[in-house]
C-alpha cells in the first residue's frame, strides 16, 4: 500500500508542478477543471446518481467551469461571490454536522447534487483566482490546510482523548484540532517573517496580506480558516458514512478519490478570498 501511495503521489506531482509553475495561469486552470470534474463524478456517485448519470454530472460541472473561463477569463469575480460561498459553508456546514450522517439522506437527491456542484464550482473558482494572485499566495493557502491536517494527526495520536465527532470520524479528537490550530499559527509566523521576507517570492502570502490589512486580528482569521478545513474534512466523511463508503472512489490508487484529497480545501479557498476582499 505504501509503495502504491508513493507512486501515485509522484505521478500527481509530475502532472501538477509543471502546470503550477507555468508562466501562464491557463495550464493550471485547465488541470483543475479536470480534477473538479472528477470530484463532481465522485460526488454524484456518493449521492445516488450511479453509472452514466454520474459521469454526465461530472462532465457538466467541468463544462460549467470551462464556460466560466470563456465568459470571464481569469478576471476576479465580485467579492460577494466569496461571501456567498462562505455563508453556505459556515451555516450549511454547521447544520449538516449537527444533523449527522442520518440526516444527510433526508435531503432530496436533487438538492444534494446541486449543493455539491455549487460548492465544487466555488472552490475551483477560488483556487484558480488564488493562482492568479501568485504562486506564493496559492501555496500558502494549500499549506495552511496541510499543516492543520498534519499537526492535528500527530497531536491527536499523542494526546487525543476527547472525540471530536465520533459518529462521523471516530479518529478525530479535540486535542488534534487544537494542535492543528497551533500548527497553522506557527506556520503563518514563519511564512510572514521568513519566507515572504527572505525569499524571492512572486507575491505576498495569505498570511502577509492578512497581517498587513488586519494586524494581529489576523490570528483569528487563521484560526477560523484552520477550523473550517476541519469542517470540510468532516463534511465529506459525513457524506461517505451516510452511504457506507470508505473512499470517494479509487481514482488515485492508495489515496482514494479526488474528493478525499481536496475535501478540507473546499471551504478554505473561498473563505480566504472573502477575508482578503474586505
Amino acid at each position: 500500500m505504501l509503495k502504491t501511495r508513493v507512486i501515485t503521489a509522484i505521478v500527481m506531482l509530475a502532472i501538477l508542478l509543471p502546470a503550477l509553475f507555468a508562466a501562464s495561469p491557463w495550464p493550471f486552470a485547465g488541470l483543475t477543471v479536470l480534477m473538479i470534474g472528477a470530484a463532481g463524478w465522485e460526488w454524484s456517485r456518493l449521492n445516488g446518481l450511479p453509472g452514466t448519470g454520474a459521469m454526465a454530472a461530472g462532465m457538466a460541472l467541468a463544462l460549467a467551469c470551462v464556460w466560466t473561463l470563456l465568459i470571464g477569463g481569469l478576471n476576479a469575480p465580485p467579492g460577494w461571490v466569496w461571501w456567498l460561498a462562505s455563508g453556505i459553508w459556515v451555516l450549511g456546514g454547521a447544520y449538516a454536522l449537527r444533523a449527522g450522517p442520518s440526516g444527510w439522506p433526508r435531503i432530496a437527491p436533487a438538492g444534494r447534487l446541486a449543493l455539491g456542484g455549487l460548492l465544487l464550482w466555488g472552490a475551483w473558482l477560488a483556487i484558480v483566482q488564488a493562482k492568479v494572485l501568485g504562486i506564493n499566495f496559492l501555496l500558502s493557502v494549500f499549506c495552511l490546510v496541510w499543516m492543520a491536517d498534519i499537526a492535528a494527526y500527530f497531536c491527536g495520536r499523542a494526546f487525543g482523548r476527547r472525540k471530536l465527532a465520533p459518529a462521523i470520524s471516530p479518529g478525530k479528537s479535540w486535542e488534534g484540532v487544537w494542535g492543528g490550530l497551533a500548527g497553522v499559527i506557527v506556520l503563518g509566523f514563519v511564512w510572514v517573517h521568513v519566507i515572504d521576507k527572505q525569499l524571492a517570492v512572486d507575491s505576498p502570502s495569505l498570511y502577509t496580506v492578512l497581517v498587513q490589512s488586519r494586524g494581529w486580528v489576523s490570528l483569528l482569521a487563521l484560526v477560523f480558516l484552520a477550523a473550517m478545513s476541519v469542517v470540510g474534512d468532516l463534511f465529506e466523511s459525513l457524506v461517505k458514512r451516510a452511504v457506507g463508503a470508505k473512499d470517494s472512489s479509487n481514482l488515485l490508487p492508495g489515496h482514494g478519490g479526488v474528493l478525499d484529497r481536496i475535501d478540507a480545501l473546499l471551504p478554505v479557498f473561498p473563505l480566504a478570498l472573502a477575508l482578503i476582499s474586505l
